[in-house]
């Protein structure tokens, strides 16, 4: 808990420095970066081995929820796969945003963060279950800016995580 206080107070103090006014994306990516605090949360829920590692991996995890053949056939796995993607490549472009340049990967990140949230937020608009719908203007939102939101978490980094506790995915070799 002391952990996801922290972020929340980062991620806030970021946003009212930069005037960026989003309370329920700022709530997001608080939860987020306390989540991927947990180096195992790297990966989508369900994924035991082969782990997934590559946002190409997770792209082709996406397509294979739809091979009626295979074992694990669940179309609604690929939402939960395609959220993973816009999660990990914000934080990425936005915690490690020099490891994706030094990788050249940083406009295929961006381009398949704001796709993958804005697949998300698609299918939550589209979705039957009124929680689903709940969510879809805020993928909508993470999609839409997904750079404003990746250069808040930079800032929020470079600024606001000098007196961090411990953040277990600096030691990942990331940095």
């Amino acid at each position: 808990m002391e952990l996801r206080r922290f972020f929340d107070r980062a991620v806030r103090s970021s946003f009212r420095d930069l005037a960026l006014h989003d309370e329920p994306v700022a709530s997001y990516l608080g939860d987020l970066l306390t989540r991927f605090a947990r180096t195992e949360q790297l990966f989508p829920p369900g994924v035991t081995a082969p782990r997934l590692e590559t946002v190409v991996d997770l792209l082709l995890e996406a397509q294979a929820a739809w091979d009626d053949a295979a074992a694990h056939f669940g179309p609604e796995r690929e939402v939960t796969v395609r959220r993973h993607i816009g999660d990990y490549t914000l934080f990425m472009t936005g915690v490690f945003r020099e490891r994706v340049e030094r990788l050249a990967s940083t406009g295929f990140y961006v381009s398949q963060g704001k796709r993958a949230y804005r697949f998300v937020s698609e299918h939550d608009r589209a979705s039957t279950a009124p929680a689903a719908r709940d969510g879809g203007p805020l993928y909508a939102r993470l999609a839409e800016r997904f750079e404003n939101y990746a250069w808040a978490l930079d800032y929020a980094r470079r600024v606001h995580f000098h007196d961090a506790p411990t953040l277990p995915f600096f030691r990942l070799g990331f940095e």
